[in-house]
């Protein structure tokens, strides 16, 4: 059986794959699903292209893909692909002109892990793949929430409570911002319900369906088959909202997430706003999954944001906000462990993001994680994440330079990518011979980053500032991204009372080694190690990763130091996650290993944990 682990990022997808007899193979490719290549030649019917190519795919494998490039207006389709002299025959003949090094793109119809694993293997598209297993992690999720994109939610909330996510905390988002601008809530649509609880999780109210049943078919005729259900102390008592769940998808609502299920802890609002969030992702994330699952079958494991792996029944959207940088530290923590180093701080600069984490012999978790503007209650690695990759857009807006937090991602990619995008951090290594444009793996356009950065000196200097010949623009660049995963770095070290300089630096992800020198100068840190597979070692992280489970209870009473219940509470979680594994996974329980007991300890009268 082959063995395939991929990771999705905002730019790339990243595979490693474990062939029947052992041998490993790697393969890198757009997460949109595309192959980028260049034009070296036309034939004079303008039918046949050959091409500058390192898909390493066999013949006929672009077959119905599209392909697209400058001035081609109409769909065009790939109709034979010869691997051999790199001939791909096309559906339509191309515009007259000069092609010759002209950029192109070709698109798979099938999501990118698919796409890479059909690569891995050599199978062509729509013959079946061989007998496989697939771990997959990716930013579907994540992305979705950061551009605002999820599905329009209905949140059922206990009547009195509706405006209750619009308040939040009261806390402002800038302290000294004199004009407010909130964010506007994750939901489209507030339904409050007539039932309540009280604290110990009695009835005080029972749940009135009779009242729902006009505005649930209302919202069922607009198309509203999403759902979050919170109520008022329902980590008490669950039994009105799995009532209420059973009711709505009775009526036709098709996606319904319970408070109680996802987070079953005080505290209404994290509590509404993870069942909202995870509502809101969950047809993105399964439509996702069910495309994957397609064409390669049941034996799919997703990772989460904790870095262990579920099957997709026990997947939750809102466990995988952080599943693509949790692959990054597991395959750190290994390849520090790998050079002599028990103590790392992982530096993963990808095309859209760089993330950072400590590793001190184990994993640091967070059990609170904010996304955006989404405060979420679910398991997580402790990942720092800032906007600054390879794919990052270098701009001046008037006054100062500016390194994202845009991206221009896989489409259209940088501007050396020829494809009309934007100056970017990758251009900036290029421009000042950082990249080696015969190693990069996909054809670059020196001309089309430089052109870029003449428009940004323009710029600079009709707003009445000197813009010099552009190297110290570029270093500028170069000193503002550094300053800034330095900064990320020293929120997860120094912030939480450990020096960086303790720690080796493994550096990772495509365009890691281009900084990691400078940010460890920047922090003091002596030792920096460049892994294997250092630009997929996310997937390595996948390829390493083990299914685990999660249990938690919240006690919520005092400890006494003779109390004999602790105990028994571990037991009992301990029981609730081996049962999970036993359940879902094809494994025995000799086989399964508590690794972690986590306790949250406050002292009487305080409210946040030590």
């Amino acid at each position: 059986m082959w063995k395939i682990s991929a990771d999705t990022g905002g730019t790339f997808t990243d595979c490693l794959a474990e062939t029947p007899a052992g041998e490993i193979r790697r393969v890198k490719v757009l997460s949109s699903s595309a192959l980028r290549g260049r034009i070296r030649a036309i034939s004079e019917d303008r039918l046949q292209v050959v091409a500058e190519e390192s898909w390493g795919a066999p013949d006929d494998f672009l077959c119905r893909f599209s392909f697209s490039a400058a001035f081609v207006k109409e769909k065009t389709t790939v109709v034979a692909f010869d691997a051999k002299g790199a001939v791909l025959t096309l559906s339509r003949p191309l515009p007259s002109g000069d092609w010759t090094d002209e950029p192109f793109l070709v698109q798979s119809p099938e999501e990118a892990p698919v796409l890479a694993a059909r690569l891995v293997t050599g199978t062509l598209p729509g013959q079946p793949l061989p007998d496989l297993s697939l771990r997959i992690a990716t930013t579907r999720a994540t992305n979705a929430l950061l551009e605002g994109k999820g599905a329009k939610t209905v949140f059922f909330v206990t009547a009195g409570f509706a405006d209750s996510l619009r308040i939040g905390t009261q806390q402002r988002p800038d302290l000294f911002a004199l004009n407010i601008q909130k964010p506007p809530p994750l939901h489209a649509e507030v339904v409050e319900v007539r039932e309540r609880l009280d604290s110990a999780g009695k009835v005080i109210e029972p749940l009135d369906f009779d009242a729902l049943e006009e505005p649930v078919e209302r919202l069922v005729k607009m198309g509203r088959t999403v759902g979050a259900v919170a109520f008022l102390h329902s980590y008490r008592n669950p039994e009105h909202e799995k009532r209420m769940e059973d009711f709505l998808l009775k009526r036709g609502f098709q996606y319904i997430s319970c408070s109680h299920a996802l987070a079953p802890l005080i505290k209404i609002l994290p509590r509404a706003e993870t069942a909202v969030v995870d509502a809101s992702l969950s047809p993105i994330m399964e439509t996702y999954l069910d495309r994957v699952e397609g064409p390669v079958g049941r034996r799919v494991r997703i990772m989460t944001s904790a870095g262990g792996l579920v099957t997709r029944a026990a997947f939750r959207s809102s466990d995988s906000l952080l599943s693509g940088p949790a692959g990054g530290v597991v395959g750190a923590a290994a390849a520090g462990r790998q050079a002599g180093f028990t103590k790392i701080i992982s530096f993963d600069m990808g095309g859209t993001s760089s993330d950072v984490a400590r590793f001190d012999g184990d994993f640091e978790y967070s059990f609170e994680q904010r996304v955006g503007d989404a405060h979420l209650l679910a398991p997580s690695l402790k990942i720092e994440t800032v906007a600054s990759g390879g794919g990052s857009v270098c701009s001046f807006d008037g006054n100062q330079l500016r390194i994202g937090p845009e991206s221009a991602g896989a489409s259209p990619g940088p501007a050396c990518y020829g494809g009309g995008g934007p100056l970017s951090l990758t251009d900036v290594h290029l421009l000042l011979g950082r990249i080696d444009s015969r190693r990069f793996g996909v054809p670059v356009f020196p001309g089309e980053a430089r052109a870029r950065l003449e428009e940004l000196l323009r710029k600079i200097e009709n707003a009445g500032q000197i813009a010099g010949d552009g190297t110290e623009l570029l270093e500028g660049f170069l000193t503002i991204a550094n300053e800034r995963m330095a900064d990320a770095i020293r929120k997860i070290s120094l912030r939480e009372g450990v020096d960086p300089a303790d720690y080796a630096l493994v550096a990772f992800g495509g365009a890691g080694g281009l900084h990691a020198c400078a940010v460890s100068e920047e922090l003091g840190i002596g030792a920096v190690v460049w892994p294997k597979d250092a630009g997929i070692l996310s997937a390595v992280g996948l390829r390493r990763a083990v299914a685990e489970r999660f249990a938690q209870k919240q006690v919520l009473q005092v400890l006494s130091p003779e109390e004999g219940e602790v105990s028994a509470w571990i037991d009992e979680l301990s029981r609730e996650a081996i049962e999970a594994l036993l359940s879902e996974e094809e494994t025995s329980e000799d086989e399964i290993v508590l690794r972690r007991r986590l306790v949250d300890l406050r002292l009487r009268g305080q409210e946040t944990g030590i």
